[in-house]
């Protein structure tokens, strides 16, 4: 019995072990578990994903080998090993991990707002993203971030994963003003919460700078790429995937910088990293391999492109399938390696497939898309199939007109010019097409409506911008606009001051913050002005150059004269790896009332613009043998031009390069001066002659401010003595004329407003309402590295700064700090009605910066009547970047400037005559030309009568304030 119950005893024991073994051996799996999860986690950050792989295997095959284990320990094992096929690119693998993670996830935790869910879904994102299925990447990449919000608050690092993701898939979308603003809030939380040197920061200042690069703007990308290069190796070795990410980024921007010495050792190094971590058949090997083809095909060493070609479009067909996005640029680096060689035959097709594959991944307005529409139209005139190249040319500006449309309203004015200059060539390539092409009408159409929409761009968004705020937008909004003004007017006063007691990196560094500062808050007013904007939008491609032509007198003509670098539209087969140089031209286009259009090459820009500077420098100085060069000009320009021009005698011209500074009025045919034949009409670009809508009522009142009283600011110029050049050492001279020509002006306009002496202030001039015409009459100046020496009695500042002799004096990079006027200074203003502060300034002087932030929108007229006005610096398609650029940005429909330094007495007789031209009801442009035609009877020197341009509308001015003697 006892044996019995001993044996009974006995087998429960062994039972009993037996059963503590079989539990004790799911405890050793799951522990085996956890330490294979963790090390492959390691392994994974470290960039070791092959290493990873097996122990991420393991761990997941020890988990699912033990029933009933935590199904969320278990997506967790999926989720790891779907990221190791993922980033060594087997997508087929990941995506039924991540699927069951998902599902496994959903199924045990709070559907609608669990972190793990959230993660999921990110993973997902990613791979779809990556795979080209964009639609499907957004919707799981939105609910993964409403869930992270929502659960773990707005300010957590994981939300900042899903902005990364959200503004990486826009970017690949084309879709930059969404992206932008999600990678800046997503870079601003992981700084916050991880520190300023974690590899997820590097993550996201690498993805900016991507975005950067690719709207044209690499003074942002290049140092968001070296940081991001520079945290990444410190974190995670010189030998990281991450790292070869960074250095193939940066080389690609020295790429496109024509830097190539600097990109290549850069792809190389990337390669080799690649080629070990992830090895020889990753898509991030192909993208590198297809990198380093595109920097030798651009430099001529062809021997290697078409090897290194074809390995990374097989590598990327293997490993993302025949339709991915990213097979498309190696088929396009292919059929342009073929078409180099004039291989036609071989490059369509493949053109025509990476269009194809593009199209379908990307949708059909894509920038890509219309990348490889330019490709392939050059080929279509490669094979002389000159209708098919201009219909493919026409949809891919469209497409890029579209861009800019969308982009531009989110802009600042330095961003915006950025923009401008990054789809510069594309632009030029229309004229050359049209040079080549010049009496072909669908060529002619094209390349006018690129001209009309694209020439003056900047100017006309900085305009609508001024317009939207001060007419549309809410108090709120108008006070960030004040806050701007007084920004500009800080950064003036310091910019035309030398580093003083600071060190001149310190004094670099605030100049810098305060541009930064006034990018960051024009950014932010033209995307609150944006809706309203885009109402008021430019007609369409299709409809502007009618719109234009319709708005013409009978009897006069738009020309557009172009200056352009003539970019080769295609390697002629026999010239592989000759490089040839884009030549500057100028070209003509000509269109009249009936929306006909004439074309005209002039050649070469450098004769003309040396005839141009000779011209302007011959009337600046007063040079007796002038005509010379007045006709070299008329030669080059105007005797080839006058036969297209018909029965036109009023000319709208909108000019370019050094054109821009030079009066045609002046120039002189042999018989007699252009003036007596013709009149001129300045613009910025052809399509200022469409109704400018949404305009204020006009203003009526008539304000002048002259004859500053300069000797009440010498204590404040000497109080501050690290002003440029002398000018703290000398008073400024007065000028009698001017006070003269405002007292004419007062009595053919009695009401008008005088403010003279002491009154005549720059706050005064910041602060005052909107007036109907704005007369400005003393000293101007313009920075130029190669000043020439002020005339007796003319209304200049005779030297400071760059204009002085102080050559180390810094020089304010802005042109538009380079401008301005010379007014006295007051101090003391009271805020206005709004309880809105005066801008205030110690200084007397007022930069172009700081007057482009006027309230102009219902002025009619603004002459400036002092030296230099309408020069600055000149930007190939943009205009000139000065007193005159800045008033027309500030709304004034006309401004007359002047293009050299003026006399002080002639300048008066000048402007009596012109204002009463004027007021017998003559346009604001005719009337010019009737007082430079009165002038020069008694000065028929061109210094003396030719020195003022009128830009813009030639209506005569609409019911001003005028005594009863003359109304």
């Amino acid at each position: 019995m006892q044996q019995a119950r001993a044996k009974m005893k006995g087998d429960s024991s062994l039972r009993w072990a037996r059963a503590l073994v079989r539990e004790a051996q799911p405890a050793v799996r799951l522990q085996e578990a956890r330490t294979a999860y963790e090390e492959a986690r390691r392994l994974l950050e470290a960039g070791r994903y092959a290493d990873a792989l097996p122990l991420s295997e393991r761990a997941l095959a020890l988990r699912e080998g033990v029933q009933g284990d935590s199904p969320p320990k278990l997506a967790s094992c999926l989720n790891l090993l779907g990221n190791l096929h993922h980033r060594q690119g087997d997508h087929a693998r990941a995506e039924p991990l991540f699927q069951r993670a998902l599902d496994l996830r959903e199924a045990v935790l709070d559907n609608s707002g669990h972190a793990d869910i959230a993660e999921s879904l990110h993973t997902l994102a990613n791979l779809y993203a990556d795979q080209g299925l964009y639609d499907r990447a957004r919707l799981f990449y939105q609910r993964g971030l409403d869930i992270r919000e929502t659960v773990l608050g707005p300010g957590h690092a994981a939300v900042a994963e899903s902005l990364n993701g959200l503004a990486r898939l826009s970017a690949r979308q084309g879709m930059y003003g969404c992206a932008e603003p999600h990678y800046q809030r997503a870079l601003a939380l992981r700084e916050a919460a991880l520190g300023p040197r974690h590899p997820a920061v590097a993550q996201t200042l690498n993805n900016l700078a991507n975005l950067y690069r690719e709207q044209g703007v690499p003074c942002r990308a290049g140092p968001l790429y070296e940081r991001a290069l520079e945290i990444r190796e410190e974190a995670l070795g010189e030998n990281h995937p991450l790292v070869a990410t960074s250095l193939n980024n940066l080389a690609t921007l020295f790429l496109e910088q024509a830097r190539y010495d600097r990109a290549e050792p850069l792809y190389q190094r990337a390669l080799a990293i690649y080629e070990v971590a992830l090895g020889p058949g990753h898509p991030d090997v192909a993208r590198t391999l297809n990198n380093l083809a595109e920097l030798y095909a651009v430099q001529g060493v062809y021997d290697q492109v078409e090897a290194l070609t074809e390995r990374a479009l097989a590598i990327r067909e293997a490993a993302l399938g025949p339709h991915h996005p990213d097979v498309a640029y190696s088929l396009t680096n292919l059929a342009c390696f073929h078409r180099a060689r004039g291989a036609y035959s071989r490059a369509e097709p493949l053109y025509e497939r990476a269009l194809a594959i593009r199209e379908e991944a990307l949708g059909a307005h894509h920038p890509l898309v219309a990348k490889e529409l330019y490709n392939l139209a050059e080929l279509r005139l490669a094979q002389d199939r000159l209708a098919d190249a201009l219909s493919l040319f026409w949809r891919a500006f469209v497409m890029s007109e579209q861009r800019l449309r969308q982009e531009a309203l989110d802009f600042s004015n330095s961003r915006l010019a950025s923009f401008l200059q990054f789809l510069r060539t594309s632009e030029e390539r229309l004229y050359t097409l049209l040079r080549k092409h010049p009496g072909d009408a669908s060529a002619q159409r094209l390349a006018l409506t690129a001209v009309l929409l694209l020439k003056g761009r900047s100017v006309d968004e900085a305009g609508d911008t001024s317009r939207t705020i001060y007419q549309s937008l809410s108090a709120q909004d108008r006070k960030a606009f004040e806050r701007l003004r007084e920004l500009r007017t800080q950064l003036s006063a310091l910019a035309l001051q030398r580093p003083g007691s600071m060190s001149s990196m310190d004094y670099q560094r605030r100049i810098k913050e305060l541009a930064d500062q006034g990018d960051a808050l024009e950014a932010d007013l033209a995307k609150r002005s944006a809706p309203l904007r885009a109402l008021a939008a430019l007609p369409s491609p299709d409809d502007i150059v009618d719109a234009v032509a319709a708005s013409l007198p009978q009897d006069g003509a738009l020309i557009e004269l172009i200056a352009y670098q003539d970019h080769p539209l295609w390697p002629q087969p026999g010239t592989v790896g000759v490089q040839r140089a884009a030549q500057l031209r100028y070209l003509a286009l000509v269109l009249f009332p009936n929306t006909s259009i004439r074309v005209l090459d002039l050649g070469s820009a450098e004769p003309i613009d040396q005839a141009a500077s000779h011209l302007r420098n011959a009337l600046a100085n007063r040079d007796a043998s002038f005509q010379a060069t007045a006709e070299a000009l008329y030669e080059l320009t105007f005797k080839p031009l006058r036969p297209l021009l018909g029965e036109a005698r009023r000319l709208f011209l909108s000019t370019d390069g050094q054109l821009s500074l030079v009066p045609f009025a002046a120039v002189h045919d042999g018989d007699q001066f252009l003036v007596d034949s013709f009149d001129f009409i300045y613009l910025n670009s052809g399509k200022e002659l469409l109704p400018r809508t949404g305009d204020m009522p006009p203003s009526h009142s008539v304000v002048v401010l002259a004859d500053p009283d300069f000797g009440a600011s010498m204590p404040e110029v000497a109080e501050h003595s690290t002003l440029h050049g002398d000018m703290a050492e000398r008073p400024w001279v007065p000028l009698p004329g001017t006070r003269q020509e405002a007292e004419a002006i007062q009595r053919l306009v009695p009401q008008a407003q005088l403010f003279l002496g002491a009154e005549a202030t720059k706050e005064r001039l910041l602060n005052q309402p909107t007036p109907g015409v704005l007369h400005l009459a003393t000293h101007g100046f313009f920075m130029e590295d190669a000043p020439m020496p002020a005339p007796r009695g003319s209304r200049a500042v005779g030297h400071f700064g760059a204009l002085g002799a102080d050559t180390s004096a810094p020089r304010p990079s802005d042109p538009l700090l380079r401008s301005g006027l010379v007014l006295a200074s007051a101090r003391g203003s009271a805020p206005d009605a709004a309880g809105v502060p005066p801008l205030r300034s110690d200084s007397a002087l007022v930069t172009a910066l700081e007057l482009a932030g006027l309230n102009l929108w219902g002025t009619q007229l603004v002459v400036l009547s002092a030296c230099d006005t309408g020069r600055g610096e000149v930007k190939l398609g943009q205009g000139v970047y000065g007193l005159r650029r800045a008033l027309v940005v500030a709304g004034a429909e006309t401004v007359v400037t002047s293009l050299w330094k003026v006399n002080d007495e002639t300048t008066r007789v000048l402007m009596e005559e012109y204002y009463r031209h004027l007021l017998e009801g003559q346009g604001r442009c005719s009337a010019l030309h009737e007082a430079m035609r009165s002038v020069r009877q008694n000065h028929p020197h061109p210094h003396y009568w030719a020195p003022f341009i009128a830009l813009g509308q030639d209506a005569p001015l609409r019911a001003l304030e005028v005594g009863p003697q003359l109304a």
